[in-house]
C-alpha cells in the first residue's frame, strides 16, 4: 500500500492520480514544490517499480515536455471496495438462491478456474504454482509417510470468508478439478488453524 513509499513519493503519486492525463517534472515540482532534480529521483525509484510510467509529450512552443502517469499497478495502491462489493453480492446471491444453490455456484466457480488454468489432471507442485500466481503464498508440504499435502499460508479471500464460509468450497473445487481427485480442508485458518492445509484422495478415473 501507499503506507510503505516515503512521504513525497505519496505525494507525488496523489498528484498524479487527479491528474490522468500525465504530469511533467516542472508540473511535479511546483505542486510538491521541491526541486526538479528530487522529482527526478523520485520518478526514477517510481519508474522502476512499475508504479509510475512516462506517457505522451505535450508541446510548449519550444522542446516538448515529457509527462509522467500512474501505472495500473501504481492505481491498485488506492483504496478500492472489493471486498464490500463481493459481501454484498453473495449475500443477494444467498438471499435469492439460497445457501444450497450458493455452494453449488461456488464449486462451479472453483471448477471454472480451474479449467482456466489447466485443460488436464496436474500434481501438486503444479496446483502450488497456480495458488502462488493467486497470492495463496503455498507449498507442497510432505508428511512423514511421504504423502504430499498443499500448505496456503495466505487466504486469499480470508475475510470474505469469515463473513462466508461457503467461499472456502471454491478453493476446494478449485484444487480438487486440478488435481483431479476430491479434496479434504485438513486445516483452515477460519477454525483456528495456523494456516490452510489440503490433501488429495486418490485420483478419479
Amino acid at each position: 500500500m501507499l503506507e510503505g513509499l516515503g512521504r513525497t513519493q505519496q505525494d507525488l503519486l496523489h498528484a498524479l492520480l487527479l491528474q490522468s492525463a500525465g504530469m511533467s517534472i516542472d508540473d511535479l515540482a511546483q505542486a510538491l514544490a521541491i526541486t526538479r532534480t528530487a522529482v527526478r529521483q523520485h520518478l526514477a525509484a517510481l519508474e522502476r517499480d512499475g508504479l509510475v510510467k512516462r506517457g505522451a509529450t505535450r508541446p510548449t512552443g519550444r522542446r516538448p515536455e515529457q509527462l509522467h502517469e500512474l501505472t495500473e499497478q501504481a492505481r491498485e495502491l488506492f483504496p478500492r471496495q472489493y471486498p464490500l462489493l463481493a459481501n454484498l453480492l453473495i449475500a443477494e446471491v444467498a438471499g435469492l438462491l439460497g445457501q444450497e444453490a450458493l455452494l453449488a455456484l461456488m464449486r462451479q466457480l472453483g471448477r471454472k478456474l480451474a479449467a482456466d488454468l489447466e485443460h488436464q489432471v496436474v500434481d501438486e507442485a503444479r496446483i502450488v504454482e497456480h495458488m502462488n500466481n493467486a497470492g495463496y503464498e503455498a507449498q507442497v508440504f510432505f508428511r512423514s509417510g511421504g504423502e504430499p499435502q498443499i500448505v496456503a499460508h495466505n487466504c486469499v479471500f480470508h475475510h470474505l470468508a469469515k463473513a462466508h464460509p461457503v467461499v472456502c468450497e471454491l478453493d476446494l473445487a478449485l484444487i480438487g478439478a486440478l488435481g483431479g481427485a476430491e479434496v479434504s480442508h485438513e486445516e483452515c485458518m477460519l477454525r483456528g488453524g495456523q494456516v490452510c492445509r489440503f490433501a488429495l484422495g486418490k485420483k478419479e478415473d
